[in-house]
């Protein structure tokens, strides 16, 4: 009975180590998909981080320009431009 339970007690480890060495091999599987994914998502942020800073960036270039359209300046600009119109001392070259 002593040889029964040795080769019991044997193929009961053998399965264990089996089973270790699986769940170990799983699980460095696991930690390399995530090491990749990690990687990606640490690119998408700098990707958005820089459209953010992009945006900001327009914000700040909108925010002037409409200061600039409720300015005088731009109103009479406008009116050069589009209207024709001019001051009563100006004087107007055109080319030929």
């Amino acid at each position: 009975m002593s040889r029964y339970r040795k080769k019991k007690n044997g193929t009961g480890r053998g399965s264990i180590g089996c089973i270790v060495v699986l769940l170990l091999l799983i699980m460095s599987f696991q930690i390399v998909k995530l090491y990749y994914k990690n990687q990606d998502y640490a690119a998408r942020e700098a990707e958005l981080t820089k459209q953010l800073e992009e945006e900001k960036s327009r914000a700040d270039q909108l925010s002037e320009y409409e200061k600039y359209i409720g300015s005088q300046e731009y109103v009479e600009d406008a009116a050069k431009s589009k209207l024709g119109l001019v001051y009563d001392n100006e004087i107007i070259f055109k080319e030929k």
